[in-house]
């Protein structure tokens, strides 16, 4: 190091080694340190065996809890929720003779007046299942999917329908209204016509 003196008449120059107790500045490592793996640490921490055998518990206790989840979920099975299939459908006195589509479209279900009595249809095709339509001037319901006909009494008249058209049970409920309910059918003609599928119009 050169140091230039400026006081008095004539300048000096003055030469000054670096003292030798000087540190000399740390030069940075150009080669990055190594991560360490999962190996070299787990047996730093707790030795390979141990690892290995905490390794092991843990895995066993993840599958037992997994096994008695599974078994308290099958104490509560998956309830599918269902509008219930039976409907009051109003008072008999307030159907004339006929075919009253009232029910087509909320309950899929034709109720029926005759002179005689009450009965009810299940608004569905026997063959694939679609909702035929009711013709008051021909007197038939006829599919508009496949040309399935049948009378006023469910019988098929034409059409590809295998079997007639299937009527609900019908009754009397306590407050007077026709009760209608749909998980009970019957289509054969005779069982049809009589029992709980057909309410005289002396009962109504």
């Amino acid at each position: 190091m050169t140091i230039i003196r400026t006081q008095g008449p004539h300048a000096e120059l003055m030469e000054q080694t670096p003292s030798p107790t000087a540190p000399a500045p740390a030069v940075a490592s150009a080669e990055p340190a190594h991560p360490r793996d999962l190996w070299q640490w787990s047996e730093e921490r707790f030795g390979r065996r141990q690892f290995l055998l905490r390794a092991g518990w843990a895995f066993f206790w993840v599958f037992l809890g997994g096994w008695l989840l599974s078994n308290l979920r099958y104490l509560f099975p998956n309830v599918l929720y269902e509008p219930t299939l039976s409907f009051k459908a109003g008072r008999p006195e307030d159907y004339p003779v006929g075919i009253s589509e009232k029910w087509k479209k909320s309950q899929r279900a034709w109720v029926v007046r005759t002179e005689r009595g009450f009965y009810c249809f299940w608004a569905r095709c026997t063959h694939l299942g679609c909702t035929p339509n009711w013709f008051d001037a021909e007197g038939r319901f006829k599919c508009p999917c496949h040309g399935s006909n049948f009378n006023k009494d469910g019988d098929v008249i034409a059409g590809p329908a295998p079997k007639p058209l299937w009527r609900c049970a019908i009754r009397l409920a306590d407050d007077g209204q026709l009760l209608i309910d749909k998980a009970r059918l019957e289509n054969r003609p005779g069982p049809r016509e009589q029992g709980d599928f057909f309410l005289p119009r002396q009962t109504a």
